[in-house]
Parts: C-alpha cells; structure tokens; sequence
C-alpha cells in the first residue's frame, strides 16, 4: 500500500491561481487544479481519485509535480527529454567506417561477421564512445555516414596486396 501523500498548504495567491486554473479550457489544468485543491482539504490519493475520477496514481504524479515545480505543475510538461547527449562525435566517423570495415576477428572477436550488438562492444574497447551503448545507437550513429544497417555486415577483403588492383580490373 501506498503511503498516503499530500500537497503544502496552499497560499492564498496559489488558492487563487488554482481556483481560477478550474476555468480553464485545458483539461489538464483543471484535472490538476481539482486535485491539487481537493488535496488541500486532506483526503486521501484513493479518495481524491475517486472524487476527480481518475487513478489514484494520477493524483500522486499531481501531488508530486506540485511539490517539485509548484504551480508550474499546472501545465503540462514534455515526457520526452530536451536533449539526447551525442555518444559519437563527427570527428570520430571515419574512425567508426574505418572500423566496421575491418574484420572483428582484428579487434580479438571469435566471428567474421559484425552486428550492431559487436560494434556497440568494440566502440567501447576502441575507445569511440566513453561509456557501453545499445546496438540501435550504433545504427543511428552511422545513419549519417549513409550505412543503412539491416543485418548482419561481412565486407569481403583479401589479405594480398594487389587484391585491390585485382578487384578494379587494372592488370598492368
């Protein structure tokens, strides 16, 4: 069971705000100032739930929104983060081409076939990206360099010398 949670005793400006909040033609402010109001009163989350018609954990994110921003938490906020943090820098793709173009058998690896899961495990040992990433942060890391990954990459490469004056058809 949930401990039972509630707001700060309202002041008379964030009563105000509130109560007005109720007038709204945003259904999100006024859910929120109806929680945050009847909270005032002291009931619990269940009862206040109950009361607004929505979950009780709904009430809580409320509750605790109200607690962390104040009457800020009357407008709805965005879920998704404000900025994603770059893992690869732009100076580090060719280092990142260079390496999916070598064989995973050069970097200690027992197979001869790259997969987004490998490449995030070597970029880490190779030193590309400071800390352990997922396979899909690879795929979108080289999206830019115009490498459309579907499936396991095997680039077929020859350890003679002149394997690629043999493979341009240059015979001299």
């Amino acid at each position: 069971m949930q401990t039972p949670r509630f707001s700060r005793p309202l002041t008379a400006d964030e009563r105000a705000l509130l109560t007005r909040g109720l007038r709204s033609s945003e259904a999100f402010m006024v859910r929120r100032g109806h929680i945050l109001l009847a909270s005032a009163e002291g009931p619990q989350t269940t009862t206040m739930a109950q009361t607004v018609r929505c979950h009780d954990q709904t009430v809580r994110h409320a509750l605790h929104a109200f607690t962390q921003r104040g009457v800020a938490a009357l407008r709805p906020q965005a879920s998704r983060p404000p900025r994603t943090p770059a893992v690869f820098e732009a100076d580090r793709r060719e280092r990142r081409r260079a390496l999916l173009h070598q064989s995973p058998r050069t970097c200690g690896k027992p197979t001869s076939r790259w997969t987004l899961a490998l490449a995030a495990e070597v970029s880490v040992a190779a030193g590309l990206t400071p800390r352990q990433v997922r396979g899909e942060t690879i795929r979108h890391a080289l999206k830019p360099l115009g490498v459309r990954w579907k499936r396991a990459k095997h680039w077929i490469t020859s350890p003679d010398p002149a394997y690629v004056r043999k493979k341009t058809g240059a015979l001299t």
